[in-house]
């Protein structure tokens, strides 16, 4: 084991892939001789030379069409799309070719890619870059979707990701980079689509999603101390596959959910969650489903009005505390 910070883990998983399969290769603004914007990619470059890690004009669409056409025959690229919200630039190559192309072929061509991004709010990036932006890509038929929490699971997600033979796209919480925590050495793979139940509590569910999930612990723990309200807490951490097994389960055994997540409200990945609860445990159910969300507005940029809009351990408190009573 070693401590490794949320960014360090990237670099980790990168490495490990790349080591042990040949046809992995990387490519982005910035990934190589810099290290990454976010310092995600550090010593990749001097490892394995400028042929498998290279960096890449500031042009999204290139970066994709690349990735597209590597992956088309036979590498498995990992593209990098320095802020998620840049995702608008090349999302024809995103929903329209890579997600569709493999089914359209009848499955002639595989597209084994990750699109890793920048992702969520936190830095103070303001509206063009803070955004929260996963809902947009669980709603495309084709790609595969997974937002780690924790540097453990962003190796063990990521290693999963690029063996995947689907395109993945990999949603790093900008504002997790510098949290650290114990990583498994070596071969550490965590299968997409399977939850994480972070602690267990019989009186509510907490179903959480990346930085909204150490929030959502905290809140767990608030509750526990002051209220004597027992959480259990989901890290989701895959949005498609969704493991709705986990999910339901404890649901089912609570009675109530909380959905907590940085999207704006309007059609967030908790409203389709909130919707296949209703639709299969309607009956189970001892109040209303409840989603903790940021308001459907731009996010600010100054620091105090963005932690006024994303959802806290005391907005968690609270909602829970108003659904148990």
């Amino acid at each position: 084991m070693a401590l490794l910070s949320y960014r360090e883990a990237v670099a980790a998983a990168i490495a490990h892939e790349m080591r042990r399969d040949e046809s992995v290769v990387f490519l982005g603004e910035d990934i190589a001789a810099a290290g990454g914007v976010f310092k995600t990619t550090g010593g990749l470059l001097e490892e394995f030379g400028e042929k498998r890690v290279r960096d890449t004009p500031i042009s999204e669409q290139a970066i994709l069409g690349a990735a597209m056409g590597a992956a088309m025959t036979g590498l498995r690229p990992i593209a990098e799309i320095m802020f998620s919200d840049f995702f608008a630039v090349c999302w024809d190559i995103i929903a329209n070719q890579v997600a569709k192309s493999r089914y359209m072929t009848d499955g002639q061509f595989a597209f084994p890619m990750v699109v890793r991004s920048a992702n969520g709010a936190g830095s103070r990036f303001g509206a063009q870059h803070s955004q929260s932006l996963e809902n947009w890509a669980m709603m495309v038929p084709g790609l595969k979707v997974v937002a780690p929490s924790c540097a453990a699971d962003v190796k063990g997600m990521l290693c999963a990701a690029i063996r995947d033979p689907d395109p993945v796209l990999f949603f790093e919480q900008k504002s997790l980079y510098g949290t650290k925590q114990e990583v498994p050495d070596g071969e550490h793979v965590v299968p997409l689509g399977k939850a994480a139940v972070l602690r267990e509590g019989g009186d509510v569910t907490i179903a959480a999603l990346a930085a909204m999930v150490p929030r959502a612990m905290a809140a767990a723990e608030q509750l526990a101390s002051e209220h004597g309200v027992q959480a259990t807490v989901i890290d989701v951490r895959s949005l498609v596959p969704l493991d709705t097994t986990t999910i339901f389960e404890s649901v089912s055994a609570t009675g109530r959910l909380v959905t907590v997540e940085e999207n704006p409200r309007l059609c967030g990945w908790g409203a389709e969650l909130s919707s296949l609860v209703a639709e299969e445990l309607f009956w189970d159910l001892e109040g209303p489903i409840v989603r903790v969300t940021t308001p459907h507005i731009p996010l600010p940029a100054a620091d105090n009005l963005e932690d006024e809009v994303l959802p806290g351990p005391a907005r968690i408190v609270e909602a829970v505390t108003k659904l148990v009573d």
